[in-house]
């Protein structure tokens, strides 16, 4: 069967770059194309012309965003219409997150327009966790895939390809049935990622507007074994892929488009460290002479670990700080205190690695005091960037669950609400209200303090000094990268 996998737009609505591909469409993708689809994977979203740079103010531009579905004849909606009908596909896949809800629900409008009787299938985070809600409101959606996807997409695929609508027996698979929705069990967590194949990038469309940083983005495991109330990860267990297996996909992605500088999307790189020590020195043996960042948590980084991370290439770690009040922490359940993301943070100095710290504020319950607590340790522990979002709510957390008990959060929304709703308020009871502890109008005035100063912050020199400095090895290479790196900082200044 032919089959069109689409990432719908959401920051390019916005001017906005996105930086990266679609991973897990091209994951999907990549198994169906082994079990003899043609495929096609159609990433939206990739913005060649980006206007704007500061994601911190996003949600100045979610206005701009929901604007575009009363216009028809807008150049992306347009380009999609082409893209649909010139593919011609049996069936069509779209990837759904909550922030860019609306936008899915209208490429499968669009689906359907094209052609009634396409199948039309949902996947994704949003999915996993709002299958019920998607079905109920959103009929050109034929079916959810919840979870991860490859174990059964093949077999979904087949149904449909022999005209059968009755898919009981699917795990992870959301469907209508008799005039209700039915859930099949949950699918089962790959438990051996040597299964799978490495992430085919060719079934891009247009893989070559892609910059060579953007293909480098590689997964060496999935799952966390954590379970902080804002996040929705969907199992605790962590599952990883051999080591020679993810060497050999570094190499193929540097040969085949010139990869130098590689992100590990893992939600917590070193979770395992005699891993993390086997991976650094199987990278020392290869020579292979890259960069690479990765994410992780204050508690599980100590100074070998970093030395031998930086000595096989890592020139940027991102860490989640979050807060600087305890009591915020322990609401969070991030399992960290203070004591220890001061010692991460002298670590990290010491060792010269560019870190990034992610602050949060905005959580329910959270105080004035809390807020300023946070600047304060931002102010503290000195990053070499600092990045500061407010909270919204996510379904599928422990965090959404409580702010529906406060008030905050509504369960569910109708479909006109994504339409007209700013995403960053999408679930909230009264998008003026953030937290129950605070004022609205004085959070409104706490939130425009608090990114300012990040702002400033960030806008030191020898900031962006060690920042260029940690990808001079990517300028050498791919001298276009400095050039981008130059004005996004023109248009974020």
């Amino acid at each position: 069967m032919k089959i069109l996998l689409i990432d719908p737009p959401f920051y390019r609505l916005m001017g906005f770059y996105n930086r990266y591909f679609p991973l897990g469409l091209v994951c999907i993708g990549t198994v169906l194309a082994e079990a003899g689809h043609e495929v096609a994977i159609y990433d939206a979203d990739c913005n060649e012309a980006p206007s704007v740079m500061d994601y911190t103010r996003l949600g100045e531009y979610h206005a701009t965003y929901l604007e575009t579905f009363r216009q028809p004849g807008h150049p992306v909606w347009t380009q999609m219409r082409r893209t649909i009908q010139n593919e011609k596909p049996d069936v069509i896949g779209i990837s759904i997150w909550t922030a860019y809800a609306a936008s899915a629900f209208h490429v499968a409008d669009l689906a359907k327009e094209w052609r009634a009787d396409c199948p039309v299938i949902m996947g994704g985070p949003h999915a996993t966790v709002k299958a019920d809600e998607i079905l109920r409101i959103c009929p050109a959606v034929d079916c959810v895939l919840r979870g991860q996807g490859e174990q059964t997409i093949v077999e979904l695929i087949q149904r449909i390809a022999h005209q059968r609508d009755d898919f009981e027996g699917l795990d992870g698979v959301s469907f209508r049935r008799d005039g209700a929705i039915r859930h099949n069990p949950w699918e089962k967590q790959i438990p051996d990622l040597e299964r799978l194949a490495s992430p085919d990038r060719s079934l891009l469309m247009n893989h070559d507007k892609y910059s060579p940083e953007d293909m480098g983005l590689i997964m060496t495991s999935r799952g966390c074994p954590f379970s902080c109330a804002f996040c929705a990860t969907d199992t605790n267990r962590v599952c990883y892929r051999a080591i020679e297996n993810i060497i050999a996909e570094i190499r193929l992605v540097r040969r085949r488009y010139g990869t130098n500088q590689f992100s590990f999307k893992d939600d917590s790189f070193t979770v395992d460290r005699r891993r993390v020590g086997d991976f650094c020195a199987a990278l020392a043996a290869e020579n292979l002479n890259i960069g690479w960042e990765c994410n992780t948590r204050v508690d599980l980084i100590n100074e070998e670990m970093l030395t031998c991370m930086k000595r096989a290439g890592c020139n940027s770690i991102k860490v989640g700080v979050e807060s600087g009040s305890e009591a915020v922490l322990e609401r969070m359940n991030k399992r960290i205190g203070l004591d220890q993301i001061r010692a991460a943070a002298r670590l990290l100095r010491q060792t010269g690695i560019h870190w990034t710290a992610y602050f949060l504020v905005g959580t329910p319950g959270e105080t004035e005091k809390d807020v300023y607590r946070t600047l304060d340790l931002m102010y503290e522990i000195r990053p070499d960037f600092a990045s500061i979002g407010v909270y919204e709510p996510f379904p599928g957390t422990a965090m959404f669950e409580e702010g529906i008990r406060r008030g905050l959060v509504k369960a569910e929304m109708t479909r006109e609400e994504f339409y007209v709703t700013l995403p960053k308020d999408y679930y909230k009871t009264d998008g003026r209200q953030q937290v129950d502890t605070i004022d609205p109008a004085r959070f409104a005035v706490l939130e425009s303090e608090i990114k300012a100063k990040f702002h400033a912050y960030n806008k030191g020199w020898g900031r962006l000094f060690k920042r260029a400095r940690s990808r001079a090895k990517l300028y050498v290479h791919h001298p276009a990268a400095l050039a981008t790196d130059f004005k996004k900082f023109l248009s974020w200044s």
